[in-house]
């Protein structure tokens, strides 16, 4: 199985990413409708107030998987995409062991991080000292259940189909637990231990299909080999450092808007929030679906193919997610509301003034999907960097001037942060390929002249 079906041969980069981009749409669907159907029963199960701290304790616990997941599926992908190309399965796998390590050392860390931000402020979060204890253990769980490396492999392979089945688990994981749990009575700590379960379950399926596809690369030997995996992949400490500070100040501009709700405004309003926040991310998936997509393929392009064809796949994907952008914000504006009064029942229709400015927020993310791919790609992590960083720091000062107004300041926070990140990451990644052509052709001159 080595090395089978790695490369979608006769076809041009944007078909492979929509073709990549179909297969995670048809998963994603299937998803989405069993996500629609979960949440609804959390919701109206659950009511206003615990749907609170259920939002909360989730949303702290996915805030620190940002902040010590590492994603160090970017590093599989960046680095692994050559030696995919070259089919040197001894490379890859001390690459995807290396990571492998980092994504333990990041899950311990991510433990100690939890227990001090869980029993040391947990006033802060407005959290419910009763669920203190049951935070702390799901956060740590959703920590060992990362499964950032495999994916990482299973991306730089292009076997995004067989992704599908994999990620599959969690959505009807979920909903099968969540009718269950639902009918024999519904609490917030049996909700939280079924996901955390659910998605331990996924990331051995996740470790179990790397091993399958590739089985060269997935051998505990390499483990001992992490000091050749440096040598063999230049400037991999920098770029996993530069990647890891910009996941980390993603985890403050995507997560701390509903932990600033529920500090600041309040655990019923974090509740509104997290419904009207995970409503607008179902519409804005095609986001996530198209960075995986496009993020395998620009490494590949960027070691396989001419500068010309990585410049035009750039602008196609840009133009091409714009489009979903604003679909995105037109959803949100006719139905939007209706479609949370019909999951959340009553007392969950107020969300609907949350749910424009972020669906607005998260078009911005859709419109800039192609930007950070060709940064990194192009060997210019720290132009990323330097973006959310600005980003972070334009989310912080919108959040202190609008707070006042309550959930919906927040959530314009939210979407000022979103066009602030746009124009940023565009006129970077615009100037990066600008700077790329002027580079190529001064090399050209060069070779005539000699």
């Amino acid at each position: 199985m080595t090395g089978d079906r790695v490369r979608q041969q006769g076809k041009s980069p944007l078909s492979r990413i929509l073709a990549n981009t179909a297969w995670l749409l048809g998963g994603k669907g299937f998803g989405a409708v069993c996500s629609l159907v979960y949440l609804a029963i959390l919701t109206r199960s659950l009511g206003l107030k615990e749907f609170g701290h259920f939002s909360l304790i989730m949303g702290t616990a996915q805030a620190l998987i940002a902040l010590a997941g590492f994603e160090t599926w970017r590093v599989v992908v960046r680095y692994g995409a050559e030696h995919v190309h070259q089919k040197d399965w001894g490379r890859l796998g001390r690459l995807a062991m290396l990571c492998g390590v980092i994504d333990i050392i990041g899950a311990i860390i991510g433990c100690i991080i939890a227990y001090i931000a869980i029993y040391g402020f947990a006033d802060a979060l407005d959290l419910n000292p009763l669920f203190l204890d049951t935070a702390f253990w799901f956060c740590c769980a959703m920590l060992w259940a990362l499964v950032s490396t495999p994916t990482g492999l299973v991306r730089a392979l292009h076997r995004f189909d067989v992704a599908v089945y994999v990620e599959s688990v969690v959505p009807l994981g979920r909903l099968i637990a969540a009718v269950a749990i639902w009918l024999t009575g519904p609490s917030v700590g049996r909700f939280l231990l079924a996901w955390a379960l659910i998605d331990i379950l996924e990331a051995i399926c996740y470790w179990a299909t790397a091993r399958y596809l590739c089985p060269d690369a997935v051998k505990l030997r390499h483990l001992s080999h992490w000091r050749e995996a440096l040598k063999e992949n230049p400037r991999l400490p920098q770029f996993f450092l530069v990647t890891h500070a910009g996941s980390t100040i993603d985890a403050l501009t995507r997560y701390g808007p509903l932990l600033a709700v529920g500090g600041l405004v309040g655990t019923k309003a974090a509740g509104l929030y997290r419904l009207a926040s995970q409503l607008t991310q179902a519409m804005g998936k095609l986001s996530a679906l198209l960075t995986r997509a496009v993020y395998a393929e620009a490494a590949h392009t960027r070691v396989a193919a001419e500068a010309s064809d990585f410049r035009k796949l750039a602008k196609q994907t840009s133009l091409m997610a714009g489009a979903g952008g604003l679909l995105v914000v037109i959803v949100a504006a006719a139905i939007g509301g209706k479609l949370l009064a019909l999951i959340g029942g009553p007392g969950f229709e107020n969300g609907a003034v949350i749910l424009i400015p972020l669906a607005i927020g998260a078009s911005f993310e859709l419109a800039s999907v192609a930007f950070e791919p060709v940064l990194h790609s192009s060997g210019r992590a720290h132009f990323s960097l330097l973006a959310r960083l600005f980003v972070a720091i334009v989310m912080g000062i919108a959040i202190l001037s609008l707070y006042s107004f309550g959930a919906v300041g927040i959530a314009w926070a939210a979407a000022i942060a979103g066009a602030a990140g746009y124009v940023v990451l565009g006129l970077m990644a615009f100037g990066s390929l600008r700077l790329d052509r002027r580079n190529a052709a001064k090399k050209t001159r060069g070779d005539e002249s000699a």
